[in-house]
């Protein structure tokens, strides 16, 4: 039976007002797949990068961004055994996600506890998926640890804050602008305003040492600081390029100044300090049972108040442009969702 669906859709590259709401229809359910009625969409900022044209493995124009939806199961193909209708459910969904409707197979899909929010849940998949991958998975993090997070203040910050504090980090140092110091302290992280010299406070703070795990989301010369920042056996993770986007227009001159100041590491020198550096990207990691497993074990973590994912705002689906404005001009402490019912 096909079924009515209102879709976010980029046309072509461009600012956030190019972003076109359509309505369009589903066909019949596949056998191995369930049908989602999405009540929040979450907004990433690779879903920015897409709509500029600047991320490699965005899928050709025209598309549907959105790596993750919450809402519930209305649907289940004649195949699936493990849902049903009525299950709660936050999913993955890689790309399609800005939709009121969305089909995926139940494995993408993660049944919630009745105490967890819809809102909470879409929330959860990239952001605390990241930080768990980067911290958990790579960096076999450790009660002790220390650990510096740029763009402390949006989605991925406040996941790495909730996380690593969870793991018993000794101290989380999170780097953001001025205007966001008390809400980043109050995610327990020790402040560095932007521009402030964060290599050497680093330094300071641990005693000279460095840190054990910083996360880079920022690139170009950046990154080369950040690794600067690490102690002897300390782990870079790099999973982002934020300063190509400097603004709401498409601007290639920042994009190539930002790759042409990737830094070279030195194999030999990175041996001599035991320094590691992970190159992160969920949209193109393809073990399933281990990203799988990430998510058990968020869920599980939320389930066990050791994590509460933190929304700054909700958008109805119709104001998608003004939500990605939003994240453009740096606004959100923690994450911005769509309300996919409106």
């Amino acid at each position: 039976m096909s079924q009515n669906v209102r879709l976010a859709v980029y046309p072509r590259k461009g600012g956030p007002e190019s972003i076109t709401v359509i309505e369009g229809e589903l066909g019949p359910l596949a056998p191995d797949h369930i049908r989602i009625d999405v009540h929040y969409a979450g907004i990433n900022f690779a879903d920015l990068m897409m709509r500029l044209g600047l991320y490699g493995a965005a899928p050709p124009f025209p598309f549907t961004p959105g790596y993750e939806v919450s809402g519930t199961i209305i649907e289940i193909g004649k195949d699936v055994r493990n849902r049903s209708v009525g299950d709660r459910v936050v999913a993955m969904t890689r790309y399609g996600g800005y939709t009121t409707i969305i089909d995926v197979l139940p494995d993408q899909s993660f049944i919630l506890g009745p105490s967890m929010k819809l809102e909470a849940a879409a929330a959860m998949p990239v952001t605390y998926a990241t930080a768990h991958h980067m911290l958990v998975h790579l960096g076999r993090i450790r009660e002790g640890d220390t650990v510096l997070v740029h763009h402390a203040a949006g989605g991925v910050g406040t996941a790495v804050a909730q996380i690593a504090k969870a793991k018993g980090a000794e101290m989380i140092i999170g780097t953001s602008s001025a205007q966001k110091k008390e809400f980043v302290e109050s995610m327990g992280m020790h402040h560095i305003s932007r521009g402030d010299d964060f290599v050497a406070l680093c330094h300071e703070l641990t005693n000279g040492r460095g840190v054990d795990h910083a996360l880079d989301p920022v690139g170009g010369n950046h990154l080369l600081k950040s690794y600067k920042a690490l102690a002897k056996g300390g782990k870079l993770y790099t999973f982002g390029g934020s300063s190509a986007v400097p603004g709401q227009r498409r601007n290639i001159l920042a994009a190539l100044w930002m790759w042409w100041r990737f830094p070279r590491f030195d194999p030999l020198r990175m041996m001599n300090s035991n320094k590691a550096v992970f190159g992160v990207h969920l949209g193109t990691w393809d073990k399933e049972e281990i990203m799988q497993d990430q998510m058990k074990e968020l869920v599980k973590m939320q389930k066990d108040g050791l994590i509460e994912p933190v929304v700054d705002s909700i958008f109805p689906l119709a104001d998608v442009a003004k939500a990605h404005t939003h994240m453009h001009q740096r606004k959100n402490k923690g994450k911005i969702l769509l309300d996919c019912r409106y």
